[in-house]
């Protein structure tokens, strides 16, 4: 795991994410078994990672609005590609970005990402506006984590051994920063498929 800090331009971010969200607007999801996911998430690419009562996957189209999810903007993936390169992983070509939208009080358990195909390639993970703790875990879920303090622009690269590692993220805490308001956002690019 390979972390940047202060590497991404919340700015331009921030305008890229609201454009998204007017053709494929911030909701909550489900999980299987009908608890409310406790961030609000939107996606970009050629799939998007959805949970309902069917459980986790990806999904081609939007299923609140019906239509294909809004392409992934240039900056996106140029964006994942190079921080990927930084962090020692060269040629990252994600095809979706989960959006995910925290307020205040709002946190992700332990979870590890396996939804997608191909576990050799990174997940790129950016943090925009509040600070956040990030939890780390191991390979297994019981295993204790350590935490890992996020800023605005930082962005965190999952690879090779770490790619697996059990994350979450604790309960947002109150703030207001300047360009985000009362919310921490962060876009995970993954290759889905």
């Amino acid at each position: 795991m390979v972390l940047l800090r202060r590497w991404a331009d919340p700015a331009t971010l921030l305008a890229l994410i609201q454009a998204l969200a007017e053709q494929a607007p911030f909701r909550f999801m489900t999980t299987r078994r009908g608890g409310k996911l406790a961030a609000a998430m939107t996606s970009a690419g050629a799939s998007g990672w959805v949970s309902d009562a069917r459980g986790y996957r990806y999904e081609s189209r939007d299923p609140l609005t019906g239509q294909s999810w809004p392409a992934m903007p240039d900056a996106f993936l140029v964006l994942a590609d190079t921080a990927a390169a930084e962090a020692g992983f060269p040629g990252f070509a994600p095809d979706t970005c989960l959006i995910n939208r925290y307020a205040v009080r709002a946190g992700m358990g332990l979870h590890r990402d396996g939804d997608e195909r191909d576990f050799d390639q990174p997940i790129v993970s950016v943090s925009l506006g509040l600070p956040a703790v990030f939890l780390v875990g191991g390979m297994e879920k019981d295993e204790k984590p350590f935490s890992v303090g996020l800023e605005s622009g930082d962005v965190l690269v999952f690879g090779g051994p770490a790619r697996l590692l059990f994350h979450g993220i604790r309960p947002v805490k109150p703030g207001d920063d300047p360009l985000f308001g009362p919310f921490r956002y962060n876009l995970t690019f993954r290759r889905a498929r």
